[in-house]
């Protein structure tokens, strides 16, 4: 039996392109993305990101007042749903924005307790070219959180300003968000 794969050796090195980010044209309306890697939320993000925000509502920080009311234990900040939510769909929706121009209609659909396992996905509601910006457009999405159970606990519509194709020149040796020059160029591998 011929082995036809090269060896590590003799295998010729080379940049290659990574995940760049979705720019402003590879947006289509009735696209969703299900963003990767769901996130067990604990509590000490809770307790930490209540105390950071100054959210002084005992359902987030006091066990014994929480365990007397409808829900029995302490409920995971809204806010910190919605950091969680948005941060997960910045890899397919925003990792090329410029600017984010607004949440609207965010819902809380059910509470999230420490342990519970958000999943978060996008829909592209609508697009448009940005009327004062010819590097940019305008993406609409609805992002949509879910628990472990499948169970809907969050929505919210956002909408970014994310940035063309032709503006951005991205390349395996330079890509968004790297300095020129920095790690392996091109001329390593020769």
């Amino acid at each position: 039996m011929t082995n036809t794969s090269a060896s590590p050796k003799t295998q010729e090195r080379q940049l290659v392109d990574g995940w760049h980010g979705r720019y402003y044209e590879d947006f289509r309306i009735g696209d969703v993305y299900k963003h990767p890697y769901g996130r067990t939320v604990t509590e000490t993000d809770n307790v930490w990101f209540t105390n950071i925000s100054m959210n002084k509502n005992q359902m987030h920080f006091n066990e014994a007042y929480a365990a007397e009311t409808e829900f029995g234990e302490r409920l995971v900040d809204g806010t910190f749903v919605i950091a969680l939510a948005v941060g997960m769909s910045v890899i397919d929706v925003s990792a090329n924005a410029t600017a984010n121009l607004g949440y609207d209609d965010i819902r809380h659909h059910a509470p999230v307790f420490h342990g519970d396992t958000i999943f978060a996905e996008s829909e592209v509601t609508a697009r448009r070219e940005s009327d004062s910006r010819d590097h940019v457009g305008i993406v609409t999405t609805e992002l949509r959180a879910f628990n472990e159970d499948d169970e809907l606990v969050l929505s919210l519509e956002r909408t970014p300003m994310v940035l063309k194709r032709e503006y951005a020149e991205p390349s395996a040796a330079a890509p968004t968000g790297w300095p020129d020059g920095i790690g392996t160029q091109p001329e390593d591998l020769e």
